[in-house]
């Protein structure tokens, strides 16, 4: 904690009051999810973050050590968010093909970003773009994240492989690594547009390269 930070009795949860002390802590994560998916982690100002939520700026080192320790819990949320996104479109079963799912969370995704009005892109990467900025350890950090989509999206390849859906030949790993690669690029494109347009672009060639 900074040593010019005061701090009164006041400024930390009453003993016995967990529960509305991680309500807080989540709802200052939400808010910085918010602001760091439209501006970044360099650009975000943690007193903005404070007065969204209506938290006193001592209380945030009662939950945080500070805006580094922040933004992995943020990185982390972010995460669990999207992860469960994934899921809940390539592990459908109610949808047989395996390349329809893909296009499910696409749409989804879409749906999305035109909900904010193109405002916001994807936290992981806006965070890519600032890495020789970021603190030491994010960079690891948001490999593994994008790793772990990209295992999602290859055993979705797989199983369109296995029915015949795409290619016998399609290297699925590989293909899943481009996947992230051409998404990060569109979702950015389409961030600085305003417009689907991008996210159209990539999905369609990205299917049709793959289709027998």
């Amino acid at each position: 904690m900074p040593s010019n930070q005061t701090i009164s009795a006041s400024t930390f949860p009453k003993k016995g009051n967990t529960k509305k002390g991680n309500e807080t802590r989540s709802a200052l994560i939400r808010s910085g999810v918010e602001l760091m998916t439209t501006y970044g982690y360099i650009s975000s100002n943690i007193e903005n973050i404070l007065k969204q939520v209506g938290v006193p700026k001592g209380s945030f080192y009662y939950y945080f050590k500070s805006k580094e320790d922040f933004g992995k819990a943020i990185i982390a949320s972010y995460d669990s968010f999207f992860a469960h996104k994934l899921d809940k479109h390539l592990n459908d079963s109610s949808i047989k093909s395996p390349i329809a799912r893909i296009k499910a969370f696409y749409e989804d995704a879409k749906q999305g970003m035109a909900k904010y009005d193109y405002n916001r892109g994807c936290l992981i990467g806006e965070l890519i773009q600032e890495e020789s900025l970021l603190p030491q350890g994010y960079a690891q950090l948001l490999e593994q994240v994008l790793q772990s989509w990209q295992v999602k999206i290859e055993k979705c390849l797989e199983l369109a492989k296995k029915s015949g859906e795409i290619n016998a030949k399609i290297d699925c790993k590989l293909l899943s690594e481009f996947f992230w690669l051409g998404w990060e690029g569109a979702v950015t494109r389409s961030k600085l547009l305003k417009k689907s347009e991008p996210l159209d672009t990539f999905i369609t060639v990205f299917i049709n390269m793959m289709i027998k």
